[in-house]
């Protein structure tokens, strides 16, 4: 039995049978392992929140459907190799929906380094997005850094952030639990923010309100990372103030591109190394907070449509 999750519905999520195919000569069949819920981005594909201009620049790979639903979506799936030849029984990550087992072209697959377990290899598509929001961020030694949230995407950020020598990293979250379980992974969690103190501020929030802190947190020059997916929602913001006479910047940053000031070293291959790399720490561990049967993903769905998932990873287990 081969099943995948489909959003039926805004309202409704359900693991359907999957027509068997045969693969081809340049395929690969893979056993899923563990699948990454991207807990913002799906939770607006659920909802059915994606606008119609961003519809063809939000597909991802073997998709299907489309975001006016029925639709198969997801974009971090680890599985294992079952074929035959040099790849067999080698585990892999790869851009797929939340499905049991998966005929994928061989050159869509990364094989995951030995050190690297394979729940914590699904954080591999949302390390890749907090790669992009340091690069884009211009982060540097000794930086002021907020970060504005602590779900998936904030936390992996401030990882990352936290291991340059000499940065004041401080992380601004509104969630009681979220704030001690920041505290317990060695970060400092704060409430109240002094404004036009830091150099460089994160929005993970997806919260209008969020980002007008973050511009007000920083001083002259500074920058703000908007990191965050509003889908159909609209901002209002106070640019009123001293954004504009001190030449404030707010930077879109999204992991579908690689950084202007990169692109002539660096491709989409060598940015996955390098996130391979990191994930052979054990810190990035605590950065799945929730495990879930593939079973029990429809009833998932329905608590992330309804805002009631206070974690901050939730990776299926096949």
């Amino acid at each position: 039995m081969n099943r995948a999750l489909w959003h039926n519905s805004s309202e409704h999520s359900a693991l359907k049978l999957v027509d068997p195919t045969t693969p081809s000569v340049n395929q690969l069949k893979v056993k899923s392992l563990y699948s990454l819920i991207s807990t913002g981005t799906e939770r607006l594909v659920a909802k059915g929140l994606v606008p119609e201009i961003a519809a063809s620049a939000m597909r991802v790979p073997y998709m299907k459907g489309d975001f006016s639903f029925p639709v198969k979506y997801g974009y971090s799936l680890v599985g294992e190799v079952m074929n035959d030849g040099p790849l067999a029984g080698r585990r892999v990550h790869l851009l797929h929906p939340h499905q049991e087992m998966v005929l994928v072209d061989q050159e869509d697959v990364f094989v995951i380094p030995e050190n690297v377990p394979a729940k914590r290899a699904a954080l591999a598509s949302n390390l890749e997005t907090a790669v992009n929001a340091v690069w884009d961020g211009g982060v540097s030694v000794g930086d002021r850094i907020l970060v504005a949230g602590f779900g998936m995407i904030g936390s992996l950020v401030a990882r990352l952030i936290k291991m340059m020598p000499a940065v004041e990293l401080k992380i601004m979250e509104k969630d009681k639990k979220k704030r001690q379980l920041g505290r317990e992974m060695g970060f400092e969690m704060v409430e109240n923010l002094e404004k036009g103190y830091f150099d460089i501020a994160i929005n993970t929030t997806a919260n209008g309100d969020a980002l007008q802190l973050c511009i007000d947190s920083v001083g002259e020059e500074g920058s703000v990372v908007e990191l965050s997916w509003y889908g159909t929602r609209e901002v209002t913001l106070k640019l009123g103030a001293d954004f504009h006479y001190k030449r404030k910047q707010i930077i879109s940053s999204q992991v579908s591109g690689i950084p202007a000031a990169r692109t002539s070293r660096w491709d989409y291959r060598r940015r996955k190394e390098v996130v391979f790399e990191l994930l052979g720490s054990e810190d990035f561990d605590a950065h799945i907070s929730n495990v879930i049967s593939f079973e029990e993903t429809p009833a998932f769905f329905n608590q992330l449509r309804n805002d009631e998932f206070n974690g901050l990873g939730c990776c299926i287990r096949y």
